[in-house]
């Protein structure tokens, strides 16, 4: 079934007859007797009878005629999405766990307000997956940590993250990893870039940790470094509406484990609209995130302070 031959059907309805939907259609009348009879023949049913000099629409028509309009109808919203300028529909967002909880929240409230006919769905999990489901169409965008190495991807900087060590409250302070008192670390699953980077300093000062604690929310995270069961790295910004933060030790450290670069990644083989629109929010967003804001918001209570 061709929504060409739709077209004509459609017309032949309207007109009521084969010679006068030829003449709106600029066919021979030959031509669109072929058309209806092919489509009888494709469907197996009788569309149209003969009554008083005028063909009338058949049960089985009536049905096919309700469809065919919507379908035309939607063949040409489709076509006209291909040259829309203005975002609408859906933008499928991934974004890792951290991201989704401190920073989506002003992004997507700015989005909503600058673009009302596009909404979000959110996917949230670890780098490298999002990655793939950007790549294989599944997701428009993603807020990864970097690296970002394929070339068929394009990427900005988004946020400029700082990280902290936390700890219990008793733990003195941590300037390398063999400064730690508890030989377990709490972390995110595998895939997660903050318990790489932890295990690479780690072994960069050749400390093997006694265990991996894998654990699934950064509240639960905070509670077992409350309790004194391991240390971990998260973003600085997870603390700042953590209403037991007076109860843990942090700790920021220097060079590459300070901070992460957090990015936006699209395929960059088509920009959308959509991904525009999203990149166009994040720029005017991007002040209130500097990096240099971060760390004075977050240092001003650390406890301790480190050179």
């Amino acid at each position: 079934m061709k929504l060409s031959d739709l077209r004509v059907f459609q017309e032949v309805a309207n007109q009521g007859g084969i010679t006068r939907a030829a003449s709106v259609l600029n066919r021979v009348p030959s031509n669109v007797t072929t058309r209806i009879q092919n489509l009888e023949a494709d469907l197996g049913v009788l569309l149209f009878v003969r009554e008083s000099k005028r063909l009338q629409l058949t049960f089985q028509g009536k049905i096919l005629l309700d469809y065919s309009i919507r379908l035309l109808n939607l063949a040409e919203e489709a076509r006209g999405a291909m040259h829309e300028t203005n975002p609408r529909g859906v933008l499928a967002l991934g974004a890792m766990e951290s991201t989704a909880a401190i920073r989506l929240p002003a992004l997507l409230a700015k989005l909503n307000e600058s673009y009302p006919d596009l909404s979000v769905e959110l996917r949230t999990g670890a780098p490298r997956p999002l990655t793939a489901r950007v790549l294989a169409g599944e997701l428009d965008a993603a807020l990864v940590a970097e690296p970002v190495s394929d070339t068929r991807l394009h990427s900005v900087l988004a946020y400029v993250e700082t990280l902290v060590i936390i700890g219990p409250l008793w733990h003195p302070p941590i300037r390398s990893a063999r400064d730690m008192q508890i030989g377990n670390l709490l972390a995110f699953e595998s895939d997660c870039p903050h318990r790489q980077r932890l295990e690479a300093w780690c072994a960069r000062d050749q400390v093997a940790p006694q265990k991996i604690i894998e654990l699934g929310s950064y509240h639960a995270m905070l509670g077992c470094c409350i309790a004194g069961m391991g240390i971990a790295l998260i973003p600085a910004a997870v603390l700042e509406t953590y209403t037991e933060r007076i109860r843990l030790s942090e700790h920021f450290l220097d060079g590459d484990m300070r901070s992460v670069n957090t990015m936006l990644i699209s395929r960059n083989d088509f920009m959308q609209p959509k991904v525009a629109a999203l990149l166009q929010v994040l720029s005017e967003l991007q002040l209130n995130f500097a990096e240099d804001n971060t760390v004075i918001s977050v240092e001003k209570r650390t406890r301790p302070v480190l050179p």
